[in-house]
């Protein structure tokens, strides 16, 4: 799914000046742990999270994902936007929640990542 799309569905306000109708998620990730994040996500990985750091957009760099959804309204800093501009990471924010926002996106065709839990 195009992050265009991904936008629409779920009003999200956009924080980079990306081309998002040139980017695709192919996997979504609802996470709040970033060691679940490094642990189970696979590259091209849209991820959903509350956590507003720094630490997630090295986390998404770290694993190219296909960029990052602040769920709950919550809001990236200055900070934050800077170092996702400079590391071309797409981040935005919805006021879904993460299981409503997660959802949409599941019933919209956005599989979850497929690793083996032991």
């Amino acid at each position: 799914m195009r992050l265009s799309q991904v936008i629409e569905l779920l009003q999200a306000k956009p924080y980079t000046d990306h081309q998002f109708t040139d980017i695709d998620a192919e996997t979504a990730c609802g996470a709040d742990l970033l060691s679940d994040v490094l642990a189970f996500t696979k590259e091209h990985t849209l991820l959903l999270t509350g956590l507003v750091h720094p630490h997630v957009i090295r986390t998404a760099e770290m694993l190219d994902l296909a960029g990052v959804i602040f769920v709950r309204g919550k809001e990236p800093t200055e900070e934050m936007i800077e170092l996702a501009k400079s590391k071309d990471i797409p981040i935005m924010s919805t006021g879904y929640a993460m299981f409503e926002a997660c959802g949409l996106l599941y019933k919209s065709g956005i599989g979850g990542s497929r690793r083996e839990f032991k």
